[in-house]
């Protein structure tokens, strides 16, 4: 027959794409391998050999031979053949996951069944896979398309690896949970996720310095918005397919998620971008022109632009010295990231050595404090990367280290700061400038200087009267009383807030941006 038993590895002459191949499945290592064989015996494997992890499996099938035609004579050989299908991850070029099968043909029906169940249990025992998901659609995301995509691209491989859903637009205690759309709708499902868990554990929220409890429950994102800039970062590609993938094999990957504040309120959860300035004034600005679709972004971008609105304040931050890398080091996260391994470790034995006052507590740490007047101030938790930017806003940030980059741009002419913008767009570094400024946080504060005037009682009436006049004209390169926070596309108008980042609160269905790969050459 060519093959021992289930307990032992599989070995088996089988035929392949009409070549007689060589295949072994070892259940230690959990690969399945085949490469040609067209002399007799197995043969050794050369450079052609294919290989699949068995955790890469989607789902194993038997092939309904008469359904088949085959005009080669190499198949007459067989009375009556019999086949298997396996269903698998192939690795396209930049990041991209494809649904791939390869059949597997058999002399025999006894060896066929051998190989069947020998997969089959395999995959049963891997526990990290989904079984029931709820799946959420925003039928309004980026070009409208969620509903298309899901329906074409994501529901047919939740059917093939056997995972049930429900479509359905309410939170469920005891179920993973799949959204399809964009980086808004991904952002009210963590929010309602990480909400319900600490409302369950007891966690007052609005308590700044409160620490939350994970959840045990993954996400997973379907990317059908106009940006995608969480799949694109976690991932390294917005292609609903590779998503839809990750989701089917079970991956998990812990995500660092920060807490926003005003005075001991809670006003959100962010996960990517936390913008003041220049992209708040975009977000603010696109709200108010829905009607022009997409396009409202590239207006508002270039009419906030031209505005160069500069804002004065006070931005207080305390250095994440338990990280191991830092915003300029040139070492992007990627799969099985070690700093956001390391750094969570450090930060951890951080916790327990101010736990027993062995450690300065956090009244005492030494906060930094920069002053000035910013074109923009943002917080990115990630890369924040995106087709258009494909290393983001801030390349070398990790997804969970526990920290934030934090990066100042203060008032420049629009020259640099053009120039600057344009750096996101190529391999240059972005952080090279003498107006930028950029630090890996664990806690930051921001007071606009109108609040603190306010706090301080310095109302005097003309420099309101002045404040009015930058305020109607917003070509005169003043700075203007306040602006608003883009926190993951939705607008916070507080001008004064208080963020902390919670280190690996929340996990998605998700690897990690593997290193360039080759792509894969089975089919």
């Amino acid at each position: 027959m060519g093959a021992t038993g289930a307990a032992e590895p599989l070995h088996s002459v089988l035929w392949v794409k009409q070549q007689r191949c060589a295949v072994s499945l070892e259940p230690a290592r959990a690969v399945l391998r085949w490469w040609r064989s067209p002399g007799p015996g197995a043969g050794a494997p050369g450079a052609d050999a294919c290989s699949v992890p068995v955790s890469e499996i989607i789902a194993v099938e038997e092939t309904d031979v008469h359904g088949k035609h085959h005009s080669s004579g190499k198949w007459q050989k067989m009375e009556k053949p019999y086949a298997f299908t396996v269903h698998c991850v192939k690795r396209a070029r930049r990041h991209r996951w494809k649904w791939a099968q390869v059949t597997f043909w058999c002399p025999e029906e006894q060896l066929c069944h051998l190989w069947l169940q020998t997969l089959r249990e395999m995959l049963e025992k891997l526990t990290s896979r989904p079984k029931h998901l709820l799946v959420f659609i925003n039928p309004f995301g980026g070009k409208g398309q969620g509903k298309r995509i899901y329906e074409r691209k994501v529901a047919p491989l939740f059917t093939l690896a056997s995972i049930t859903t429900d479509i359905i637009g309410k939170l469920c205690s005891s179920c993973s949970i799949v959204c399809v759309g964009g980086d808004g709708m991904f952002s009210e499902v963590l929010h309602g996720l990480i909400g319900r868990t600490q409302r369950s554990a007891g966690v007052d929220q609005n308590h700044p310095r409160a620490v939350l409890v994970p959840s045990s429950l993954r996400i997973g994102i379907i990317p059908a918005g106009s940006t995608d800039c969480v799949c694109y970062s976690t991932v390294g590609t917005s292609d609903a397919e590779t998503s839809a993938l990750h989701i089917v094999v079970g991956d998990s990957l812990a995500m660092d998620v920060s807490s926003v504040h005003h005075n001991s309120t809670l006003l959100r959860y962010s996960v990517s971008l936390l913008g003041y300035g220049f992209y708040g004034d975009i977000i603010k600005d696109s709200e108010k022109k829905r009607w022009l679709g997409l396009a409202r972004y590239d207006f508002s971008g270039l009419k906030t632009f031209l505005s160069h609105h500069c804002y004065e304040g006070t931005v207080s931050f305390l250095p994440a010295q338990h990280t191991v890398g830092s915003p300029r080091d040139g070492k992007p996260c990627r799969a099985g990231c070690f700093v956001c391994r390391q750094s969570k470790q450090q930060l951890e034995e951080e916790q327990k050595k101010a736990l027993y006052g062995l450690e300065a507590a956090e009244d005492v740490e030494e906060w930094q404090v920069v002053c000035g007047k910013f074109l923009a101030i943002n917080a990115t938790n990630m890369s924040c990367a995106c087709r258009r930017s494909p290393r983001g806003l801030s390349p070398a940030a990790h997804l969970g280290d526990g920290s934030s980059d934090l990066i100042l741009i203060r008032k420049c002419s629009r020259f640099n700061f053009l120039r600057f913008l344009i750096r996101h767009t190529n391999q240059q570094d972005q952080f090279d400038f003498t107006f930028v400024e950029v630090y890996r946080v664990k806690k930051f504060q921001f007071t606009s200087k109108h609040v603190e005037d306010e706090d301080s009682d310095l109302k005097e009436e003309g420099k309101k009267r002045f404040g009015h006049i930058c305020s109607s004209h917003p070509s005169c390169c003043c700075a203007v009383s306040n602006s608003s926070w883009n926190c993951d596309g939705e607008v916070l108008h507080s001008p004064a807030i208080e963020v902390r980042f919670h280190c690996q609160l929340v996990r998605l269905f998700a690897r990690g941006i593997e290193e360039n790969l080759k792509p894969d050459s089975h089919s």
